[in-house]
């Protein structure tokens, strides 16, 4: 059956894949954006398809459309972005998330939410479980996103309770793939540029912190599946690689992988880094039937390709 799906920050680096997947589903997209993170460029392939549509439009303000379901997935998701405009990051995951709410109980269609790991903080318990209570700071540079996504959770939960929602609720890990942004801080992507530019690559801390990264294509079959769930099945649901590795260790194999002779430096921590990030996924597999598939080493050959080609364009 052919749906029509409404897909928010769909011009981003995440939402273009799912766009892209939509469509070799069969669906029909509107892939909505107002181009703060995202880029037109991301979805440029997708324009002449018959069954795309693109509408620039900010969430922070209703929307009036018809749809089958709806991915919410605006907002800026890197510190740098994030952090240019904290309070419209807030308006945008909490104004955003009520809006969308709203659209999804008019239309009675079902709704995800795009959430994040940072909802756990500077977590005390590894791995990171859905059921862990977090630890967060409020009121730190990074609180504008954390506190944002948490806020969205709840009110996708209230909206559920409340009105009868059919939503699904996906906390996403570190992600990379092609079309993540040269200048979004985010460090695969950072140390890619600065690697195959000859620079020196930027180890925050000692580099002993660590993150699980999940190629961009498993992240997206994992919030296809979600959304299929039976509508008893809410999440929240960790999405993401369980394979942990030090940031330190990340830079050296991307040195390799480019065979780049570039310095690894290291630059003070900034505030509220979390120390350990890495997640359980037994629900994941046990409820979505699914695990990622891509390999750290493959993943990040590609990635590398696509910034290769970047720079020869």
């Amino acid at each position: 059956m052919t749906l029509r799906a409404l897909v928010t920050g769909g011009a981003g680096f995440l939402g273009s894949h799912l766009c892209e997947k939509l469509l070799a589903a069969g669906h029909e997209v509107l892939c909505v954006d107002n181009y703060f993170t995202g880029a037109r460029a991301n979805i440029a392939h997708l324009l002449s398809h018959r069954r795309f549509e693109a509408l620039r439009h900010d969430i922070c303000f209703p929307l009036y459309v018809e749809v089958d379901c709806i991915y919410n997935l605006a907002c800026p998701a890197s510190p740098i972005h994030y952090q240019s405009d904290p309070v419209q990051t807030t308006k945008t995951s909490v104004h955003g998330a009520i809006n969308m709410l709203g659209l999804a109980k008019r239309l009675r269609v079902p709704i995800l939410q795009a959430s994040t790991s940072e909802v756990y903080g500077d977590s005390q318990v590894h791995p990171q479980r859905e059921d862990y209570s977090d630890n967060v700071n409020p009121i730190g540079p990074r609180a504008c996103y954390n506190e944002g996504k948490r806020c969205a959770e709840t009110l996708f939960f209230d909206y559920r309770r409340q009105h009868g929602l059919a939503t699904k609720v996906a906390r996403i890990f570190n992600t990379y793939g092609p079309r993540m942004r040269r200048d979004d801080g985010r460090v695969v992507s950072t140390f890619i540029v600065q690697a195959l530019a000859g620079a020196d690559i930027t180890v925050f801390g000692d580099g002993t912190q660590t993150r699980s990264f999940c190629y961009v294509d498993d992240i997206v079959v994992a919030m296809l599946r979600l959304m299929d769930t039976p509508a008893e099945f809410t999440g929240p649901v960790n999405l993401g690689n369980p394979e942990e590795i030090s940031v330190l260790a990340l830079a050296e194999q991307i040195r390799r992988l480019t065979g780049s002779r570039s310095r690894i430096v290291h630059r003070p921590l900034p505030a509220d880094d979390p120390a350990r990030r890495c997640l359980d996924i037994a629900l994941a597999r046990r409820a979505l039937a699914w695990q990622p598939s891509m390999a750290l080493e493959a993943g990040l050959t590609q990635t590398i390709a696509y910034f290769r080609a970047l720079d020869a364009a």
